[in-house]
């Protein structure tokens, strides 16, 4: 009973219980972000392959955060029935992380048992943090004050990059110093996500202990919410808009997701340097999200879009190129640069996919716009890499070989300056798909674009007037995520209905 009352919302809040409230708050962001580090990303990529999964399930597991949030339209109604946003957020907190355990225990089950139970838990995962996500989102947005909103979740994604890069390198140190195949790795991998299960358990905890004002009284009428988020697809411009959301997903989610297996198992890399190569794309990605806020704020969003999505898409087809570099050093040189320039195209993508899609929207309806781009988006993520891995043992079997001949008076000489195989396919496909999403985006119109070149000019003069003071940054939105004032605007609808209903 007294852990039931303790997760009740509470109708007054004092000053001091909200200060405390939001030094926990900022602590928390130390523990959560432990925990992904530790069991996410590339870890559990390494973890699969270690268990011996097959490419289709590489492509499932890499599937399942964006297949679960589309349980973040469900979860608006459980919030707006149950009303206890902190009971939703910590016990879906707590089966989520449990299922670490699950994935810990694995490594000691035989192999197909194993990847299906950790692919089980990962769905489990995933499905629990969003439905737990949406009630924390709009928990937070009540509970920290609006002047010191920006400055609290500044804090704790200062808290999140640093965490997330000492436990990653601290995971990928302890990967590397046990031999593959053994049962040293089996150990560490266990010890992983027992460690990452014990943080996420911590960091429920801490939420739990987080005060939480008590929501608005229920309104008279049920909310609908497929109606509102059908409203959107009547908007001719919000559906080009959807169009290239969608394509571009699916085109950087059919390859990236294997980015790791080619770099360990075509190329012959450890995964110490994959996670120096995730870490590298990390502080780029934070360097540049100031670029791109400033020039997204004194241009258009298209225009951003025009310059990074592009910039990611080279990026991704430019990967084949690794493939076909011989020397190590000039491999491992190139690797950096590729994963430098991705990390900073898609800064600049996430922020403006998010913004293009608030300001095209109707004033009053911008949740309803931004909630349906975020479902479409995540349903294009979540399908791509499952097709991508169905497919991956059809590509592992065909080669494609350029072959130059010259002939002359002294004998024939044979040159293969190009071999694609295996995942150089899949680069080169995302790359067709991704003009395509190009090819959607300049359907879209936006007031204020400018053209691509003019961009890169004031991009490259932002560069050098920022370069001489770079600081940190704080994180990325993702653009999966449903907006917290969805409800809101769901009441707003429905309240005038009934007022066009009373006119009539």
């Amino acid at each position: 009973m007294r852990i039931s009352t303790a997760l009740l919302p509470q109708q007054d809040i004092s000053e001091s219980e909200l200060e405390v409230g939001i030094r926990r708050l900022i602590a928390e962001a130390a523990w959560s972000s432990a925990t992904a580090a530790l069991t996410s990303g590339v870890i559990l990529t390494a973890f699969a392959l270690y268990l011996g999964a097959s490419n289709l399930m590489v492509g499932v597991l890499a599937s399942a955060p964006f297949l679960g949030q589309l349980l973040q339209a469900p979860a608006i109604l459980l919030v707006e029935r149950l009303r206890t946003r902190k009971a939703i957020a910590v016990v879906s907190s707590v089966i989520g992380r449990s299922m670490l355990i699950v994935m810990a225990l694995a490594v000691f089950l035989p192999a197909n048992l194993a990847i299906f139970a950790v692919a089980l838990a990962q769905f489990v995962l995933c499905g629990m943090g969003a439905i737990g996500g949406c009630a924390w989102n709009a928990w937070m947005r009540d509970l920290a004050p609006q002047e010191r909103l920006g400055w609290v979740f500044a804090r704790r994604a200062s808290w999140t990059t640093a965490i997330s890069l000492a436990a990653g390198l601290a995971a990928a140190l302890l990967l590397d110093r046990t031999a593959a195949g053994s049962d040293a790795r089996a150990w560490a991998f266990a010890g992983l996500y027992l460690a990452g299960c014990v943080a996420g358990l911590i960091s429920a905890g801490v939420v739990a202990r987080l005060p939480e004002p008590a929501m608005p009284d229920r309104p008279a009428e049920d909310l609908r919410l497929l109606a509102l988020l059908r409203e959107p697809f009547a908007d001719r411009n919000f559906r080009q808009l959807v169009h290239f959301l969608s394509a571009w997903q699916f085109a950087i989610n059919l390859a990236t997701p294997f980015f790791t297996v080619f770099i360990v198992r075509q190329l012959g890399f450890d995964m110490i340097f994959v996670m120096v190569l995730s870490v590298v794309s990390q502080i780029a990605n934070l360097i540049a999200i100031r670029f791109w806020g400033q020039l997204s704020d004194r241009f258009a969003h298209k225009s951003v879009l025009a310059v990074a999505a592009p910039t990611y898409i080279f990026c991704i087809v430019a990967m084949v190129g690794a493939s076909q570099i011989e020397a190590r050093d000039d491999c491992v040189a190139y690797l950096v640069v590729l994963h430098i320039l991705m990390g900073a195209a898609v800064a600049g993508v996430a922020l403006a996919t998010t913004n293009i899609a608030l300001k095209l929207s109707p004033k009053g309806g911008a949740t309803a716009y931004v909630a349906t781009s975020a479902l479409a988006s995540s349903f294009a993520a979540g399908a791509a890499p499952i097709l991508g891995g169905l497919f991956a043992d059809f590509f592992a079997q065909r080669q494609f070989e350029l072959l130059l001949r010259w002939t002359s008076p002294k004998g024939v000489v044979l040159l293969s300056p190009l071999q694609l195989s295996h995942w150089d396919f899949y680069f080169l496909i995302a790359g067709a798909i991704g003009i395509y999403a190009l090819h959607r985006l300049s359907l879209v119109e936006e007031q204020g674009h400018i053209e691509r070149r003019e961009m890169v000019q004031q991009l490259v003069g932002e560069t050098r007037r920022v370069a001489r003071n770079l600081g940190t940054v704080s994180g990325l939105r993702g653009i999966t995520e449903l907006p917290v004032a969805l409800l809101r605007d769901a009441r707003l609808l429905a309240r005038h209905r009934r007022r066009q209903a009373r006119a009539t």
